[in-house]
């Protein structure tokens, strides 16, 4: 949930963005409670508790703000009725729909969609390198070693930058080998491609993705085919792709909406936000219907 331009804004007109509260799971933009109500409380009535103790705590620390970001729609609302602004956003998700194989996914698709993705899953193939999937404790700090390697590329490629250590995948491993799940791009035994997907309840996440090599179509396979793949051969309902890319549309992810929630100490601010919002979630929508109208499946 990118606010820069917030705070630059801010900035600018003579305020103070940072400090600010944030209610958030670190580097993992999915969607989940952000507020935490023991089993068997009035959950409404304890979620006002919390809401408002957030706004005094914003306001006793000084802070421009308080932001809880991928929260539940209701949560959202709840949220929304207790005076904080509400945000949408869009990520795009691959929904199982009880596909027996991922030739029967394909099946569901257009034709012209359908050859495309076996076009590129192909050449793929045909450009010599095999692909090796690893669960848990399957995954050796070797394979973390040259995943290492792909997601520093990746990080040097792009404005953000690679803010984990090499420590940090060994830990994962270590603490909740039951989650991780490595697919690796090969040639003669050698890794020289991978994306690492978290697998938690019914749903695969991907997360971090690189490579050493430039093969076209090689990161479709990799992040999308072979997540997809593994899911309905696992009876997962569902892969979060992430945001941004539309091309994911084109093979077969659609377009969900996401939540977070927004207060401001400083009133001017809170307004200003306010209407940038309203203007904001009707570009969404209109985005993500946009979307929808291009979506491969075949129409019944």
């Amino acid at each position: 949930v990118f606010d820069q331009g917030w705070a630059e804004a801010y900035d600018a007109a003579g305020g103070r963005y940072y400090p600010k509260l944030q209610a958030a799971v670190p580097f993992t933009p999915v969607t989940g409670p952000r507020l935490l109500v023991r089993p068997g409380a009035q959950r409404p009535e304890q979620e006002e508790i919390l809401l408002a103790a957030a706004i005094a705590l914003m306001e006793h620390r000084g802070a421009s703000s308080v932001h809880l970001t991928f929260l539940p729609e209701s949560e959202a609302e709840r949220a929304h009725a207790a005076g904080f602004l509400q945000r949408t956003d869009q990520q795009f998700h691959w929904h199982n729909r009880g596909y027996r194989s991922f030739d029967d996914f394909l099946g569901s698709l257009s034709s012209r969609k359908r050859k495309q993705i076996r076009r590129e899953r192909r050449a793929v193939r045909e450009s010599g390198l095999e692909f090796e999937i690893r669960e848990g404790r399957e995954i050796g700090e070797s394979d973390l070693d040259a995943f290492f390697a792909f997601y520093l590329d990746t990080g040097a490629r792009k404005w953000g930058r690679p803010y984990l250590n090499r420590r940090f995948f060994s830990l994962l491993r270590a603490q909740m080998p039951e989650s991780l799940l490595l697919t690796l791009a090969c040639r003669a035994g050698r890794p020289i491609a991978g994306a690492l997907h978290l697998r938690g309840g019914n749903t695969l996440y991907g997360r971090y993705w690189g490579c050493l090599e430039h093969h076209r179509f090689l990161h479709f396979e990799l992040c999308y085919y072979q997540a997809m793949d593994y899911a309905i051969t696992h009876g997962l309902q569902r892969v979060e792709a992430g945001a941004q890319g539309p091309h994911k549309i084109a093979r077969g992810y659609e377009p969900v909406t996401t939540y977070s929630v927004h207060r401001f100490a400083d009133p001017r601010l809170h307004a200003a936000v306010a209407d940038y919002l309203v203007h904001e979630r009707k570009e969404v929508a209109a985005a993500m219907a946009a979307l929808s109208r291009h979506l491969p499946y075949r129409r019944s």
